[in-house]
């Protein structure tokens, strides 16, 4: 998972990327803690790109993306929010829905 540090950063990615998945946490969350190696466990199987951002150190990303509670992990597709699982993941769901965005991209 590619470390997103900076607002320019992420309009960036939004501008550049067909599609990516974000995993936003925030700092003494023991959730987040809990759910980001799950998360990472589903890159290497995934060709989307996977990036992290700390909400904590970048607060302007939670206004922007209308996050309130920690973890939150956003699909997006060509620029736009696919799909937000907030606090508690299912993996089964998040593993199956990124299966699908790969499928619409390659097809």
């Amino acid at each position: 998972m590619k470390i997103i540090t900076t607002m320019e950063q992420f309009q960036q990615h939004i501008a550049s990327e067909s599609s990516f998945l974000l995993f936003v946490k925030t700092d003494n969350c023991s959730v987040c803690e809990g759910l980001k190696p799950q998360v990472e466990g589903l890159e290497p199987n995934s060709s989307i790109p996977f990036y992290l951002v700390n909400a904590a150190r970048l607060p302007e990303i939670a206004g922007q993306l209308m996050l309130f509670t920690a973890p939150v992990v956003i699909l997006f597709k060509h620029g736009k929010e696919q799909l937000r699982f907030a606090r508690f993941v299912r993996m089964d769901e998040l593993a199956k829905r990124l299966a699908e965005l790969e499928a619409e991209l390659d097809g």
